[in-house]
């Protein structure tokens, strides 16, 4: 399933010469993967999805009163884990590319599978 994220750059998000941060990138998609899976109800003894690998390629930057979006999707699905790819897309141009890798996490901090009704729910495609 394929998510949209609109996002508007703001003076805080940006360094003293107006272009963001790039440490405000990872903050925007963790947003964006949030609003994505604000839906999804985890059993009340799980944590659920907690990042444990990160990778960003910077193309292009993104600089104050931008708007675009956050373009999340995710690329592979694991028994215990899942990765999501992450686009900046302004005006139809990439400016950055993010990639996750986030485990499933039980209360007891161990991962474990994914529940089926998560995976139905964050796979089903839109429309």
């Amino acid at each position: 399933m394929l998510h949209k994220f609109p996002f508007s750059i703001a003076y805080a998000d940006t360094d003293a010469g107006g272009i963001v941060y790039h440490g405000r990138y990872i903050e925007i998609a963790e947003r964006a993967r949030m609003n994505w899976l604000k839906e999804v109800a985890l059993p009340d003894n799980d944590i659920g999805f907690v990042v444990r690998q990160l990778n960003i390629k910077y193309i292009k930057p993104l600089k104050l009163k931008d708007s675009f979006y956050v373009e999340s999707e995710i690329t592979k699905i694991g028994p215990a884990s899942l990765e999501v790819e992450q686009k900046f897309v302004k005006d139809g141009d990439i400016y950055a590319i993010l990639t996750a890798k986030a485990a499933y996490i039980g209360k007891d901090l161990h991962t474990k599978p994914i529940p089926e009704y998560i995976l139905e729910k964050i796979t089903k495609k839109e429309g």
